[in-house]
């Protein structure tokens, strides 16, 4: 029933395409990385590794020396869907930059496909239902450097190019860039800045009118539509965090912020030019090796269909992680429903970074 329930969502999604849509590319908006996953993607202006371009490219920065590379794996929904990560990122001796590659992939498998359930006659037919596969792909190439050689400022971008494909309803290719930044003022605090789809991200979709269409009776059902061009608007990331030292052993690193759409969603605060919803998380460190990480974030108002009453919805998240030399295992757990529904999902990310397990 799951998944018959999504092959709608991704034939309206990949099918009915507008000129402009409010969700559009969302796969790469969940963030990689099971730290920044359980602090509710509180890591605008304090991720500082391989997994940084998707927070913020201006924190591929914190990569100094050697390489890092990087491996996350989900099962996301309760296993509905997988989705996987994997990234490197190296230093450029000639001038202090940090470059990366990154591969990102949301994929559903087994699929029903009911568009030729009922026959041309109006007859119900079973074994007319197969099954196909829906995925999202992405690569990023990302550059980070220091703008006139300053330190306290970090900049970075992403050059994306995205593949969609809808088993053999639909495919869709698009591109588009990423703009980020992080300010370390002198009092400790960082502010990070993240814009995405900084120039609008196009997606161009070809329509297997064949394999959508259905007949019945001599009446044409699903079909192709006629735009098939969607254009995904910029979203803004804007966070500040600072790290607080407890003692000898134990460090907090809290941060705050907020996130902005450029168009009226379900958001705590909207408006018809942009909607903001606020994001909070924090990590607490034990001696560099062990990490606690909770996060609170996707703040919504639902209507509830019963009696119309309008509730908030949040989406809670919580994870742990371990580090050993150059090697650091991280896991997140979050909830991925609207109003307290049982939908979990949990990450787990292996990050080597080669400077510190040389030394």
């Amino acid at each position: 029933m799951k998944k018959f329930i999504l092959l709608f969502i991704f034939l309206s999604v990949g099918t009915q395409a507008q000129i402009i849509r409010k969700y559009s590319n969302e796969f790469l908006n969940i963030g990689a990385g099971a730290r920044g996953l359980a602090m509710g993607g509180a890591v605008i202006s304090n991720q500082n590794d391989v997994y940084s371009p998707m927070w913020n490219p201006a924190g591929l920065l914190g990569v100094e020396r050697d390489w890092q590379a990087a491996a996350m794996h989900a099962e996301y929904f309760e296993s509905i869907a997988k989705y996987d990560y994997i990234a490197f990122a190296k230093p450029l001796d000639n001038n202090g930059g940090v470059f990366a590659v990154s591969i990102v992939r949301l994929g559903v498998d087994n699929i029903l496909n009911t568009t030729q359930l009922i026959d041309g006659e109006g007859n119900i037919d079973y074994d007319r239902i197969t099954q196909f596969s829906q995925a999202d792909y992405a690569a990023l190439v990302s550059y980070a450097f220091h703008p006139n050689g300053s330190q306290k400022l970090d900049v970075g971008v992403n050059a994306k190019l995205v593949y969609r494909n809808v088993g053999k309803f639909a495919t869709g290719y698009g591109f588009g860039f990423d703009i980020g930044a992080i300010y370390h003022a002198d009092n400790g605090y960082n502010y990070g800045f993240m814009l995405r789809d900084a120039t609008t991200t196009v997606n161009f979709w070809t329509i297997n009118q064949k394999e959508l269409s259905a007949i019945v009776n001599g009446e044409e059902f699903n079909p192709a539509p006629t735009d098939k061009l969607e254009i995904t608007l910029p979203k803004l990331n804007a966070g500040v965090s600072k790290n607080f030292e407890i003692n000898q052993s134990l460090e907090l690193l809290p941060e705050v912020g907020i996130n902005v759409d450029f168009a009226k969603t379900a958001a705590l605060v909207s408006t018809d030019f942009a909607s903001i919803t606020p994001y909070a998380g924090a990590e607490l460190k034990y001696n560099k090796l062990l990490f606690v990480r909770l996060g609170i974030n996707r703040f919504q108002t639902v209507t509830d269909i019963e009696d119309l009453s309008r509730n908030v919805s949040f989406q809670p998240s919580a994870g742990v992680g371990i580090q050993y030399r150059g090697l650091t295992l991280d896991y997140a757990i979050t909830n991925s429903g609207i109003g307290g529904s049982n939908f979990f999902s949990n990450f787990f990310s292996l990050k080597l970074d080669m400077g510190d397990f040389r030394n």
